[in-house]
């Protein structure tokens, strides 16, 4: 896969496209239509060939992840009062031999909607960062600078890095890897504990107080809100974001200034 060396792409049959999740085992491949409550056992994705649709046993249905290997298929189960979960079995309709693990908490985090479970869900809001009055019976030009802060809060995601003892590239240093972990969970539907947002265009630097200059006429008794748009997960904000408004109520905008993700 480092070189690419021979490879060979194949157009999937139109009876294989569309599936939610993809897997190999027992020498089959295997496609999962969760929406139409079915899977389509294959021995060529292009083909078609040797094809037989199984409905899913209860017990395997409504999975996060499937994946399979030689002789088992795995998949991750919802979240529920028993902590995350995997499952393996040896049969998908019948779901023999099944038998359920628990992932180990060092693991949870690289999980879809992972960080959810460990951190609290991903919200957005609006926090008023400044309050401007004119109490005169006059009208005033308020010029002044006010402090923001921009950026990834990196130190309030340092604690999933606790306990990782692995050797990764360059490019996922300093940081970097949690923060890639965070904009996936902040694009993800809130079916993981997600915003449905996309950070691409966000500033990801370690988080830093901005000045910038603002000018703004006050009418007589007039009061001025400045708001600044964040994303955290649980109760605590980590990415500060470039978007403030300026309006005169006092409840927070309810647009939410980011694009939406393509999860």
């Amino acid at each position: 896969m480092n070189m690419d060396t021979e490879a060979v792409v194949y157009n999937l049959h139109p009876s294989c496209q569309g599936g939610d999740h993809y897997l190999s085992a027992f020498g089959y491949f295997y496609i999962v239509f969760q929406s139409k409550g079915v899977y389509r056992r294959v021995t060529n994705t292009n083909t078609d060939s040797d094809a037989v649709e199984y409905n899913p046993h209860p017990s395997c249905r409504d999975g996060l992840y499937y994946w399979g290997i030689k002789d088992y298929y795995y998949f991750v189960k919802p979240h529920d009062e028993w902590g995350i979960q995997y499952y393996r079995t040896i049969n998908f309709h019948e779901n023999m031999d099944a038998v359920t693990y628990s992932f180990h908490p060092d693991v949870v985090n690289f999980l879809p909607g992972g960080l959810a479970i460990t951190q609290g869900s991903a919200f957005g809001t609006w926090e008023a960062i400044k309050t401007i009055s004119n109490d005169s019976n006059t009208p005033i030009t308020w010029n002044k600078k006010i402090t923001r802060k921009v950026g990834y809060a990196k130190e309030k995601m340092s604690s999933i890095e606790h306990n990782w003892s692995m050797s990764i590239s360059v490019s996922y240093q300093s940081g970097a890897l949690t923060e890639a972990i965070a904009k996936y969970q902040f694009s993800l539907t809130a079916q993981y504990g997600g915003k449905s947002v996309s950070t691409e265009q966000e500033n990801w630097s370690e988080a830093t107080d901005m000045e910038e200059s603002v000018s703004l006429t006050l009418q007589p008794k007039e009061k001025i809100y400045i708001w600044q748009y964040q994303l955290g997960l649980g109760k605590k904000s980590v990415l500060f974001c470039r978007d403030m408004k300026f309006n005169d109520n006092p409840n927070p905008p309810t647009e939410v200034p980011l694009l939406p993700s393509n999860q």
